[in-house]
Order: C-alpha cells, then structure tokens, then sequence
C-alpha cells in the first residue's frame, strides 16, 4: 500500500468530525497536490510524494511517543486517536500548493550541460507555516485549543517565533511538545533527502 493509501486509510478510520471528510476530499481533489508535493525544497521529502510520506511518519512518531510509559507519566494526559491523527496528518497542509517545479542548468557526468527538474517554493497564501496548517482545517472542521496549539507551534523553537510563546505553549499544552518531537524525529532521522 502507498502512502496515499495508507494515509487515507488513518484518516478515515479515526477522524470523524464534521467537515472531516470534506477536508479529506478537497485534498484528493485537483486543487490540492497534497499528495504528490514535496515536503521542502532542498531537505527532509524534498521528492514527489514526500509530503504524504512525512505526515504518516509524524502519525506513527507521534503514537509511539504518546505511549511511552515515562511519557503518559509525565503529561498525564490521554489523547484519543481522532486528536492524534488530526494534529499530525494534518499539521503541514500549509505545503499543500506551494512548491512548484522549475528547472536549473547542471553538467552530467560526461560534462555536458542539461536541465534538471528542482522544487521552488511559491507561497500563494503567506499566512504563515503552523497558522496556516490552523487556518486550512479551520475551515472545513472545528479544532480543540490544544489541537490548534500543536499545530500552530509543531515546529517548536527553530522557528522565528518568540521563543517565550513557544515555551508557554508547550508547558500549557503537552501534545504541542509531543507533536514538535514527532515532527523533528521524522524530518531528521527518518526521511531521506535527495
């Protein structure tokens, strides 16, 4: 099964608020290349598809995470498996549109000239990275604060966000810290640059 298949699959099993399925199928839809787009320009997923595949890796991250003995400890919280595939399938649906191929001269081993295809970020809706992951579901399904927080902070303190705003958003919000940590593991350690 492809990673569209099995990103679907998480989606329809356990997110199942109103407007969950109108989401889903807006980026199914031709004006969405969710599932075809890159997840950067030049690092982690930076390949068609990569976006999809990362989402998954965070789903999977983040469970993992989330049930860890030490962790259910120390945030003694409990997340149902709605709230953990919402935040992490859909925490960079702000990639969706914005990377566009372009092509750039380079030599190939015999030392010749051609044209190869790259990925250019081309930002239509510059609301911001977790703000607008927010502002897109936002639209089609309601989020609990927490969910939003997640969201909006997911990429922690390597952002230029105030660092004092991430700090507080992720003492009154664990899954916003778990999130960042599923996020970053997936980006470094699982996902290939090419």
């Amino acid at each position: 099964m492809g990673f569209p298949e099995q990103f679907c699959e998480i989606y329809r099993k356990y997110i199942k608020r109103d407007g969950a399925e109108e989401l889903l199928s807006y980026m199914l839809s031709a004006g969405s290349d969710f599932f075809t787009a890159p997840a950067s320009t030049r690092f982690h997923g930076n390949y068609e598809g990569g976006l999809c595949e990362h989402s998954i890796n965070v789903y999977h991250n983040l469970k993992e995470y989330l049930e860890r003995p030490y962790t259910k400890k120390l945030f003694s919280n409990e997340y149902s498996d709605e709230s953990i595939a919402i935040v992490s399938l859909l925490h960079d649906l702000c990639k969706m549109n914005c990377y566009k191929t372009s092509y750039r001269n380079t030599k190939n081993e015999a030392g010749q000239w051609i044209k190869v295809p790259y990925f250019e970020f081309d930002d239509n809706l510059p609301y911001g990275h977790g703000e607008k992951s927010v502002y897109i579901i936002s639209g089609f399904m309601k989020l609990t604060r927490e969910e939003a927080f997640a969201i909006r902070y997911h990429m922690g303190f390597s952002t230029t966000d105030d660092p004092r705003n991430v700090g507080k958003a992720f003492e009154m919000y664990p899954l916003a810290f778990a999130l960042s940590v599923a996020d970053m593991e997936a980006s470094y350690y699982l996902e290939e640059t090419k």
